[in-house]
């Protein structure tokens, strides 16, 4: 199968029950996205597909032929962090940083979402911009399990981002 990953064109031969995020870590190299629970329910696996928030370790791989992926690892320009990157830095935003990856990449997805006008479950508005508040952000990253409680940390490098955009 080929895909881009990371704006990079790669082609790979798995076994056809191979998950996108085994194929990332084991089969490319690319460790960011993180194997929690296995399940889809915790979100450290998380990565943009096709600018999409998804959690790879649910995707079978070959289903994305064709198809675009940003890890982690795509979110910098070189060696020079995004300014959500940076933000979490700013504002403490992990503890442990295993779940640092999965929150980055959600994050980037629910900004993008924001940005293109979709609604969450607490948009009080659903025919004007989403506000970003708290309860938004902390709404759109709810699939996203941080085990050191750095949920505070989180919200305010998401709206420091937001706010500069």
């Amino acid at each position: 199968m080929a895909f881009d990953v990371n704006g990079v064109p790669r082609e790979v031969t798995l076994d056809n029950r191979t998950t996108l995020l085994d194929t990332l870590r084991e089969h490319l190299g690319l460790t960011g996205a993180k194997k929690g629970c296995d399940h889809g329910q915790c979100g450290s696996c998380t990565v943009l597909l096709d600018g999409r928030r998804v959690k790879s370790c649910l995707l079978l791989a070959v289903t994305l032929d064709g198809r675009s992926v940003v890890t982690v690892e795509g979110l910098a320009d070189g060696e020079e962090l995004s300014p959500l990157q940076a933000a979490f830095i700013a504002h403490d935003a992990f503890q442990c940083g295993y779940c640092t990856p999965g929150q980055l990449c959600s994050a980037r997805g629910m900004l993008d979402e924001v940005e293109r006008g979709w609604p969450s479950a607490v948009t009080e508005d659903l025919t004007a911009a989403p506000d970003l508040t708290d309860a938004e952000i902390r709404e759109r990253m709810a699939g996203n399990l941080c085990r050191c409680a750095a949920y505070p940390h989180i919200v305010a490098a998401v709206r420091e981002t937001a706010a500069a955009r």
